[in-house]
């Protein structure tokens, strides 16, 4: 007895798989579009105030001025100079301080100051109070010069980046980092920040418009942010040479596998 096999059309095999295909690559706007859930009509809001805090391991160069140069001088750091390769000699750096495990520094002729906790302002204050004393009229400045954030993770260009302005937003960074790539996970991106000598970990959804009242959309000194790969990035990174291998073999597979069925319908 004779049976009659229905042939199906190969092209529908290939029709198919690529259908498969292009409705697993398909995203949405909404995974990779941030700050989603804007109002559009409020024009103003307010955010958290920032202020960098002083603490150990930081940096600072502290300069003092007055229309008394001679008297300001014992406040004030000498410049060193170094020697670049190929012994030229570099431009002058003045020297910085840096902040204790307790929390100090050595000030010339005021000795130990205890800055840790407190912000720039703060700090400013502190000394130029301590300084009427001995000059007319000073002029403090401060600044953390080993002010740095580091990216890591699903972004162009991860790494460690130094803040010259000691004031930066987790989307600046993101900005500095080359943006997050189209594989990363936005609505958990991880903020890692020690405080008092405890690690802090933070989840910011960068689609949400609550990113700009979260406690680490302005980045403290060290903050390490860390961009998670999607589900898709993740089921990517399995694919090797074994499988590039498989696949191949299967995609021969089925090209036989139509030729053959286009012979037989002739």
């Amino acid at each position: 007895m004779k049976r009659n096999l229905k042939i199906v059309n190969p092209k529908f095999y290939l029709l198919s798989i690529s259908l498969s295909i292009l409705m697993i690559s398909c995203g949405t706007k909404k995974d990779i579009v941030y700050f989603q859930d804007i109002d559009v009509t409020a024009v103003n809001k307010s955010i958290n105030q920032y202020n960098p805090v002083i603490k150990s391991d930081d940096k600072l160069t502290i300069n003092v001025a007055a229309l008394d140069q001679d008297a300001v001088r014992p406040f004030n750091l000498p410049a060193v100079a170094f020697i670049r390769e190929g012994g030229n000699i570099g431009q002058a750096t003045q020297q910085s301080y840096l902040v204790d495990t307790s929390g100090n520094i050595n000030f010339p002729v005021l000795g130990t100051l205890k800055l840790a906790g407190l912000n720039r302002v703060q700090a400013t204050t502190l000394i130029t109070d301590m300084l009427k004393e001995y000059i007319k009229n000073p002029i403090v400045n401060i600044r953390i010069v080993n002010f740095k954030i580091t990216v890591l993770g699903e972004v162009k260009n991860p790494g460690s980046f130094v803040i010259t302005n000691e004031r930066i937003t987790i989307i600046e960074a993101l900005g500095l980092a080359g943006d997050m790539t189209i594989q990363a996970e936005r609505e958990n991106v991880l903020v890692i920040r020690e405080e008092n000598g405890t690690k802090t970990y933070t989840r910011v959804n960068m689609t949400s418009e609550s990113v700009f009242n979260s406690p680490v959309y302005y980045l403290n000194q060290n903050d390490v942010i860390y961009i998670e790969p999607n589900n898709s990035r993740a089921k990517s990174s399995t694919i090797g040479p074994s499988t590039n291998t498989t696949l191949g073999v299967i995609s021969t597979l089925v090209t036989v596998a139509a030729l053959i069925i286009s012979i037989t319908n002739k």
